[in-house]
């Protein structure tokens, strides 16, 4: 029996923040962790973890309960209960296992619809699992076209047209706050690919004052000369927050960076003046008690969506589209499983042939006489095989098209097995001796 794909995540759709910060998988060795066995029920796994989704795709056997076997994994390696992972889990498994991966990387799943981060992400994925020898042909497959849905996507719709990403609603929204950017100073604290795009975002929305905090100053300091600012340590964040309107922050610290208590103090240097936090870090990055603090005004990850929605809508005409496209794409994916499940068939048919056709073959040589003419063998050998091929076509073409007709090759390959007893069942002699009796 064949192999299934099989997804178990949640989401931003499904979880909230300080859920998904819990179950965090970044990093983590399928292989080495022990979800991945040569010979166990889980072959094959790639694991997605971003601040908005954390998803586990996997290739195991029909018969074994893959969700839970995920699930437990999971929770063992986050340390934290299953029962509280299951409450936000969704599973997904075949058609719709390939539907959403290829939905997740054309960007018809994120928050923001159409943002271009996610495929990159889900390439780092797809490389970190090679590397890690936790994929084989299936998910190798899975994830090339996936990827090649994802250009088409972008080729032939316009959801890319003007896209947003997390970073740029972000600004979106200091935008709201601060009607003139260019009179505000902005600070990114961190220098990954999320502090690059906000401040991509900053300065075609105006602001002219930047700075850039990071552990690594050297990073801090590349960032911050590509886009006119000033690096600093992250010793020296204290001192950098004083001077910064608009903060937006994206480090990946296991824990909070800014406590409500040092904003406190902060906010008591800056006289109160107003302080613009978003923090798009997951885990996050500064505690949420400080929103309680005067003139802080602080957002999470979650708190863009209402910005997110506004974008969303001018999208979903261009989403129709490219869902018709993953429908294609889905389909063509399916009939190149069932292809892949029905290659063992095909290998055995032909392998039977081949061994009658041989067996006959030897038989009308010997009739030749004993040193029969080279050239007529090889006549005679080209014609077995001729034959051989030529008996196994229509019904090797059965097996294909009613597999794809009828969206799964199982029950045709155990028919093909039975009838041309490929697993050694022979009939007995007398099995149709009623049938012989009535006629």
């Amino acid at each position: 029996m064949s192999s299934r794909i099989h997804l178990i995540g949640l989401s931003h759709k499904t979880a909230p923040v300080e859920i998904r910060e819990q179950f965090a998988l970044a990093g983590w060795n399928p292989v080495a962790g022990g979800l991945v066995q040569e010979h166990g029920p889980i072959t094959e796994a790639v694991i997605l973890s971003t601040c908005n989704r954390v998803e586990c795709i996997v290739v195991g056997e029909p018969s074994a309960d893959i969700p839970n076997l995920v699930r437990q994994t999971w929770a063992a390696v986050c340390k934290q209960p299953e029962s509280v992972l299951a409450q936000h889990t969704y599973c997904l498994q075949g058609p719709a296992a390939i539907t959403h991966v290829f939905s997740v990387a054309s960007s018809l799943d994120s928050m923001v619809l159409g943002e271009p981060q996610i495929l990159g992400q889900l390439k780092a994925a797809y490389r970190q699992a090679v590397e890690a020898h936790a994929t084989r042909v299936i998910l190798n497959r899975l994830f090339h076209k996936a990827f090649s849905t994802a250009k088409r996507v972008r080729t032939e719709t316009a959801i890319a047209a003007s896209a947003v990403s997390i970073s740029s609603a972000a600004v979106d929204l200091a935008r709201k706050i601060f009607a003139d950017l260019a009179q505000h100073s902005a600070l990114l604290i961190g220098a990954g690919e999320m502090a690059e795009l906000a401040a991509t975002h900053l300065l075609a929305a105006g602001v002219r004052r930047m700075a850039v905090v990071n552990r690594t100053l050297s990073r801090a300091q590349e960032l911050a000369q590509r886009f006119g600012g000033e690096a600093h340590p992250f010793d020296a964040l204290p001192q950098a927050l004083l001077a910064a309107d608009i903060v937006i922050t994206s480090t990946g610290s296991p824990t909070v960076i800014l406590t409500a208590n040092q904003l406190n103090e902060i906010m008591r240097a800056r006289r109160h003046r107003p302080l613009f936090l978003i923090d798009i870090a997951v885990p996050r990055d500064i505690d949420p008690d400080a929103n309680a603090l005067d003139n802080v005004y602080l957002y999470d990850i979650d708190d863009l969506s209402e910005v997110v929605e506004e974008n969303r809508a001018s999208r979903q005409h261009e989403a129709e589209k490219a869902r018709c496209i993953i429908e294609e794409e889905v389909s063509a994916f399916l009939r190149w499983m069932d292809e892949l499940h029905l290659q063992p068939t095909i290998v055995a048919l032909l392998d039977q042939g081949e061994r009658i056709a041989r067996k006959e073959l030897r038989k009308s040589i010997r009739q030749l006489g004993p040193n029969p003419d080279p050239h007529t063998v090889a006549i005679l050998e080209r014609l077995a095989h001729s034959i051989c091929h030529k008996i196994y076509h229509a019904p090797i073409a059965y097996l294909k098209r009613r597999s794809q007709e009828e969206g799964s090759a199982e029950r045709f390959i155990h028919q093909a097995r039975r009838m041309f007893q490929l697993d050694g069942d022979i009939p007995p002699e007398d099995a149709h001796s009623d049938r012989k009796r009535q006629d």
